[in-house]
């Protein structure tokens, strides 16, 4: 199932939380090669763990990390602003309609199903908080899978070749966008929705979308 949870809620879920710190050091640092601090408990934190972000977390049955996303409002402090701006030409991307997704994570093993779910949660997020896009800092690999769901992004920037290849965009879940990849991930739209307001019916979270 998927989760949204608030980073300063992860606590009611630990299990949950510290096989998604795991498994993103498992992606980053050790498959990937990223340049990325790994803790002595073997997990992958950031400086934008730190300030609240909400995640996006497919569940599997034992509880633990399928794969996630997480997500901050642009008007804060964000990736793309703080590292990337030599992508835009200097030009902050900053709007409350405009959020930043970051930390695109799957556990191993993980099919496409989970593409899909966590796909799905981005949609579900754009139209419950009323966005209009979301940025984020992507290579290849990245922009093939947004392709794959139907989600090509805008490109305003690249830099490097190859593997080294980085790029920043944004893009958006249009309408047409859900049945297909409801389809993909074996999920009805009311069980969809159903997951959504279940997450934000707690009263820990409420504040929260009320900031939001």
């Amino acid at each position: 199932m998927l989760r949204y949870i608030y980073g300063q809620d992860l606590c009611h879920f630990p299990l949950l939380r510290d096989t998604m710190f795991r498994d993103r050091a498992d992606q980053f640092k050790r498959r990937l090669g990223w340049d990325v601090h790994v803790n002595a408990a073997g997990e992958e934190h950031d400086e934008y763990d730190e300030i609240n972000p909400l995640y996006v977390i497919w569940q599997k049955p034992d509880g633990t990390h399928g794969g996630s996303m997480r997500f901050l409002p642009t008007t804060g402090n964000t990736m793309v602003n703080d590292h990337f701006l030599f992508l835009t030409d200097g030009v902050r991307i900053e709007s409350p309609f405009i959020w930043e997704c970051t930390r695109f994570c799957l556990a191993p093993g993980a099919d496409r199903q989970v593409t899909a779910a966590l796909t799905l949660g981005a949609g579900e997020i754009m139209e419950e908080f009323h966005l209009k896009h979301f940025v984020g800092v992507f290579d290849p690999r990245m922009e093939r899978i947004y392709s794959l769901m139907g989600l090509k992004p805008d490109v305003l920037g690249r830099s490097g070749e190859g593997r080294e290849a980085v790029g920043v965009g944004l893009w958006e879940m249009h309408e047409e966008v859900f049945a297909p990849t409801l389809e993909k991930a074996g999920i009805d739209r009311e069980t969809s929705k159903r997951w959504f307001r279940d997450a934000f019916d707690h009263p820990y979270v409420e504040d929260q979308r009320a900031i939001a």
